[in-house]
């Protein structure tokens, strides 16, 4: 058994042939050092008794999200997902069916460990099991995207003959793979390579007005700004978002400043500027605005009005002007010629470092994932592949921090 000082794992058994495997894991785990607690829903009781889990990890196995003492419910029971939450130092579900996959996607909260993994915050490990075709699913296979978005952790399947006769992926993969990922999770220390750094990011879009209900705007939907941001903090450093309109969460512990128009994340990013160090300008602003904005609502039954734009002011180009010691990296949205169109940007701007991505059909905006090339002012170019957004936000970041060692040396 782990002694009291050991980290705590919560380990979820979800429905499945595969659930008896969680029992060798749970005994890794163990073998470990780790403290396991073990949730499995109503599905996984078909395969494997609670009274074994039990028996293995000497602690109580939660079955039921609303769990009696003598037939009576009480307080405690009702919210021990709370508490259990927050002891919890990794919440890792093995095996994890296509149905848990779903309710942590779409955020139902139906059984305990649905409701559990609702109320906490720490890091989570997947380790899927399925028929192969349930894998292959566009449902399951969006999910498992917006999953990697939100920084689940996943331990993929393995191939071979499935309990259904089928052979291909959807095999739980081995409990010492399993352990050896939740292992590395819990010994391996945050990174904090960006401590003591202040960061100003641009995040979404920016709306031009042409009367009070109509507007020029953009497809950003602000993720990759907030991706960004949430790497920065995690790593250390100090971050202040200046937010166009969008419906994405920003992430928690960062100064959020709220615009609208080009000219107000102009102002925004002004009065935020001095103390930044590295500023990321990854919102997406209008290039063009309507010379007159209408006071009142254009009607449909008038003649149908001539707009006339006139530019924004180029954000990215004035602080790149007067950038200093400051690092600077630009984005880039194209739809042809990604590396020529990126490198004359980051000259015109000049940046230390361009982040360009292709965009239309499907491709980037608004989406959980992204792809593109990181060009530097040295002429190196960095391509990334398809991934969450969270994780091209640690790439840009570590490309940042390549760029601030060379400039010191």
């Amino acid at each position: 058994m782990a002694d009291r000082g050991a980290k705590k794992i919560v380990l979820g058994v979800s429905g499945g042939i595969a659930a008896y495997k969680a029992a060798e894991l749970a005994r890794r785990l163990q073998d470990r050092g780790f403290s396991v607690r073990v949730v499995m829903t109503a599905s996984a009781q078909e395969f494997v008794t609670p009274l074994t889990f039990a028996a293995l990890t000497g602690e109580r196995v939660i079955t039921d999200l609303f769990a009696s003492d003598n037939g009576a419910a009480t307080l405690s029971s009702a919210i021990d997902h709370i508490g259990i939450a927050q002891e919890a130092d990794l919440l890792l579900v093995a095996p994890a069916t296509a149905n848990t996959l779903a309710k942590f996607a779409n955020g139902l909260s139906d059984d305990f460990l649905s409701t559990m993994y609702l109320a906490y915050d720490g890091p989570v490990l997947v380790a899927p099991a399925m028929n192969s075709r349930m894998w292959a699913h566009p449902a399951t296979v969006e999910n498992i995207a917006t999953l990697r978005a939100r920084d689940v952790q996943f331990v993929e399947p393995g191939e071979g003959e499935l309990a259904c006769g089928m052979v291909g992926p959807g095999r739980l993969a081995e409990p010492d793979m399993i352990a050896d990922a939740a292992e590395q999770i819990l010994n391996t220390p945050a990174k904090q390579d960006l401590a003591g750094k202040n960061i100003l990011i641009t995040a979404g879009p920016t709306r031009e007005p042409i009367d009070p209900v109509r507007y020029i705007s953009n497809r950003s939907s602000g993720k990759m700004g907030f991706a960004l941001a949430a790497d920065a903090r995690d790593r250390g450093a100090s971050v202040t978002i200046v937010c166009g309109p969008t419906t994405a969460s920003p992430p928690s512990g960062c100064k959020l400043v709220l615009v609208e128009t080009a000219q107000q994340m102009y102002d925004g990013v002004m009065a935020n500027l001095d103390p930044a160090q590295i500023v990321v300008m990854a919102a997406a602003v209008s290039d063009f605005r309507p010379t007159v904005s209408a006071d009142q609502k254009i009607k449909k039954d008038k003649a149908a009005p001539q707009v006339t734009l006139e530019p924004t002011i180029d954000i990215l180009k004035t602080v790149g002007a007067t950038k200093g010691d400051r690092i600077l990296v630009g984005f880039a949205a194209e739809t042809e010629n990604l590396q020529a169109n990126a490198d004359r940007k980051l000259r015109a701007k000049n940046c230390d470092l361009l982040v360009a991505n292709l965009v239309g059909e499907g491709r980037a905006c608004d989406t959980d994932d992204n792809q593109g090339l990181i060009l530097s002012a040295d002429g190196s170019v960095v391509e990334l592949t398809r991934m969450a957004k969270r994780e091209m936000a640690s790439r840009i970041f570590d490309a940042v921090l390549r760029v601030s060692r060379a400039t010191i040396a």
